[in-house]
């Protein structure tokens, strides 16, 4: 009903199918924080920013030496980094994560790849400077963008990026699929993502994005990945010349196992290692 409904108003009114469209896009529709998720949250030392007259809320764990953070994917939040932040000791690292605008405990009705690049950039300006970057999904998609549009300017030292999309075109196309959208729908959606966001969605590439990055970084992708098809990571990992590429099989999208994490921990540690010989 959802596509007819902007398939009838593309007819009738398409500016106000396009920007209904993009927006429809662009809204989460994550499940409240559950108790546990909170109580953990809750051993953070949290504060917050404003961003568009919205608050951000901000965690930290730790007070080492070593700066990481953290950066979620689509319809999620801080907590899926728990066994993450488990596994780093907190009297060598400082572990930064934050909820993006209409995700978790932040405020906000949208998101998208530009909005999380300036939240990304906003917080990267205040504090400063990190050894690693480490995101999921739409997180490492957006810090992606940041380094691209910014010239690298505020890049951490090194970036691990898990199960990150390739081009949002493919959200387009999916999201097509699912509501029987008509082509006049999705003309008129196209056309708002230039009057919203300034491109059309074939710009936002992450092979293009990375092939202007020179900090290391760590690619980790399951094969089986129903959400973000593997072949974008071997496309990144071929664009960035300075990265490893780790895949895996049958962890689907999510990429929680304890091997993930291993991986994320051991090539922290070993770099951070590294530049403390250097």
């Amino acid at each position: 009903m959802i596509g007819w409904y902007f398939n009838l108003l593309a007819i009738i009114a398409p500016r106000i199918a396009g920007r209904q469209g993009f927006y429809l896009f662009c809204t989460p529709q994550g499940a409240p924080l559950k108790d546990h998720q909170r109580q953990f949250l809750d051993t953070a030392e949290q504060s917050s920013f404003k961003f568009n007259n919205y608050t951000i809320r901000v965690y930290q764990w730790g007070n080492g030496p070593t700066r990481i953070l953290f950066l979620h994917g689509w319809q999620s939040h801080t907590f899926r980094w728990k066994n993450y932040i488990d596994a780093f000791p907190k009297d060598e690292y400082t572990i930064y994560a934050f909820d993006a605008p209409a995700h978790g405990q932040s405020e906000g009705k949208y998101l998208n790849l530009p909005v999380y690049s300036q939240v990304i950039e906003k917080f990267l300006e205040s504090v400063k400077p990190f050894h690693t970057v480490v995101g999921h999904s739409l997180g490492s998609f957006a810090m992606l963008y940041t380094l691209y549009r910014l010239k690298n300017k505020l890049a951490p030292q090194q970036l691990i990026m898990t199960a990150s999309p390739g081009e949002v075109s493919e959200f387009v196309q999916y999201y097509q699929s699912v509501l029987g959208l008509s082509k006049r729908a999705v003309s008129a959606i196209r056309q708002s993502f230039v009057s919203e966001i300034d491109y059309l969605p074939e710009y936002y590439s992450a092979k293009k994005f990375v092939e202007h990055i020179t900090v290391p970084g760590l690619i980790i992708h399951d094969e089986q990945d129903a959400e973000a098809p593997y072949h974008h990571a071997v496309g990144i990992h071929q664009s960035w010349k300075n990265s490893m590429l780790i895949n895996t099989s049958g962890l689907g999208h999510n990429l929680r196992s304890p091997s993930v994490v291993r991986h994320v921990v051991d090539f922290v540690q070993l770099t951070n290692c590294e530049l403390l010989e250097d």
